[in-house]
């Protein structure tokens, strides 16, 4: 069967660049502390997630039809219904989203959206009040993550049908008889890169390391440890044992 065009040019940029950005950003998160330099890059790749995210939600809002929110099968009844059938059939293929993965993008969106904004809190000033709400969903996000990967494995090997490859080309059997998209809308795809490229350029010209903090749109925020401080807590801390000693 031929295959036909179903996902636009911004989908496949942005669900490459969300997978990406948060599996650096988890990655760095827990295999360093936050007086490590490296946590820095954590908060900075955060932010360049949720900005990442934010796009998304306005193209799932105005975007091409499988592209749209609206188009995404979530009705609870049909996601029991397509893990029956894919547990015990062969069962239904889909054009666009399948129930498993609209779920899960649906998720995996709205936590980006709350990493993002508890993230932004922690950075004002707040870290005791939203560190582990932060963590809690950092976590939920990487399960959902996980499990939607071995959905697609899953559905692989049991249809046999290159969707894992969909979200390079853009294209899937359309055994439906669907209509394809008529767009790849490779200019949205190219302003949406250019507007996350500016914010990340934006923010990593105004990252101070030594004082962990970045500059957005004028409001400073603190990324991790302040490297001069603690030096200068040690300096104080030494001499005030010298003064002990004396």
């Amino acid at each position: 069967m031929d295959k036909a065009k179903v996902y636009d040019l911004p989908t496949r940029l942005f669900h490459w660049l969300f997978a990406g950005l948060f599996i650096a950003a988890f990655a760095i998160a827990k295999l360093t502390d936050d007086e490590s330099p490296w946590f820095s890059q954590h908060m900075l790749l955060g932010m360049t997630l949720f900005v990442t995210t934010l796009l998304r939600v306005v193209w799932g809002i105005i975007g091409s039809r499988y592209a749209r929110f609206s188009s995404f099968p979530l009705n609870p009844l049909r996601l029991i219904e397509y893990f029956r059938e894919i547990l015990s059939t062969k069962g239904r293929t889909y054009f666009a989203h399948n129930p498993a993965s609209a779920w899960a993008a649906g998720a995996m969106i709205g936590l980006a959206l709350g990493l993002g904004a508890t993230g932004y809190l922690m950075a004002s000033g707040q870290k005791e009040a939203f560190e582990d709400i932060h963590e809690l969903m950092a976590n939920a996000f990487a399960f959902v993550a996980v499990a939607h990967v071995a959905g697609v494995v899953l559905h692989s090997l049991r249809h046999r049908d290159g969707i894992a490859l969909s979200m390079i080309h853009g294209k899937k059997d359309n055994e439906e008889g669907a209509p394809p998209i008529a767009s790849s809308h490779r200019w949205v795809a190219m302003g949406m890169a250019g507007i996350i490229g500016l914010f990340a350029f934006h923010i990593y010209k105004n990252y101070d390391a030594a004082q962990a903090t970045t500059s957005v749109f004028g409001v400073e925020l603190q990324l991790g440890e302040n490297e001069s401080a603690e030096q200068h807590g040690n300096a104080k801390e030494s001499a005030e044992h010298e003064d002990d000693d004396d």
